[in-house]
């Protein structure tokens, strides 16, 4: 359920969010092939330019913008940059159910999508990035993609389990959190825990708390993954609280940082029940 091992001695997650997808048949196509495909799909692709270093590391020429409804994307088959930051075999990145294929960064199988806010508002980034998964679910079916990467999460899962998930998301209103967030285990001073990444995209903060003695990951996962699509449709923790578990008599107290505390903002979950 995308839960890993410990995040020491990897590389930082990107600064930038981006979506890469794999789509094996994708090397038998012309660079011109796929950009005709992708024009009748929609999505207006015109070549670009940019003066970002790092974005040229991470797309192989052409560079392509594709847009949808307000949506501004740069796009083309992934360089060397972006497949280490993804490759599975690394101990940071994490997978749902998911299994890549050998040779999977080869023969241009891979392409790359950064999305280009243009200093879009706040306000806006919901919206915007509802539109950004629409067009990923374009692009899986366009490029009939086996496997997607969230790099905010920097979690690999099944492409169409992904595309599924956001046409429920668009559907009940519910975010796709197992595809969107991964949870990590860790050891620290002896003791177990298990902590989200790429939550803070959305909530602005991260979740981790210890595995109680004689749980399993996937029972922290379980109400880890709750927790975090509450705060995904509702927002931060703000303060201390205290809330009713998934089981009978179970407690779930969070804490945040104290106000003020520099570093990226990590819930404190702790799990108690009735005495």
């Amino acid at each position: 359920m995308g839960a890993g091992n410990s995040d020491a001695s990897i590389f930082p997650v990107p600064p930038e969010p981006f979506a890469l997808i794999l789509g094996p048949s994708m090397h038998i196509r012309s660079d011109e092939e796929l950009e005709t495909a992708i024009r009748h799909m929609g999505l207006r692709p015109e070549r670009a330019r940019s003066d970002d270093s790092e974005i040229m590391a991470q797309i192989a020429s052409p560079l392509l913008r594709l847009r949808f409804g307000r949506v501004s994307v740069l796009a083309g088959r992934a360089a060397g940059r972006a497949l280490d930051l993804v490759d599975p075999a690394h101990p940071a990145t994490s997978l749902l159910a998911a299994s890549l294929p050998a040779g999977w960064r080869g023969d241009g199988q891979c392409w790359i999508f950064i999305p280009d806010d243009d200093g879009a508002c706040a306000r806006e980034q919901p919206t915007r990035r509802r539109e950004f998964f629409k067009m990923m679910v374009l692009l899986i079916d366009l490029f009939d993609a086996s496997h997607f990467f969230w790099s905010p999460a920097r979690l690999w899962s099944d492409a169409p389990q992904f595309r599924a998930s956001i046409a429920e998301m668009l559907t009940s209103g519910m975010p796709p959190v197992l595809h969107l967030v991964a949870f990590r285990r860790h050891e620290a001073e002896g003791a177990a825990y298990v902590g989200t990444r790429g939550l803070e995209l959305f909530a602005g903060q991260e979740l981790e708390g210890r595995i109680p003695e004689g749980w399993t990951v996937g029972d922290m996962v379980k109400r880890l993954a709750r927790l975090s699509l509450d705060m995904m449709l509702n927002g931060p923790i703000r303060e201390a609280r205290r809330i009713r578990g998934l089981d009978a008599g179970e407690w779930v107290y969070l804490s945040p940082p104290p106000a003020g505390e520099g570093g990226r903002a990590h819930i404190r979950v702790e799990f108690g029940g009735d005495r």
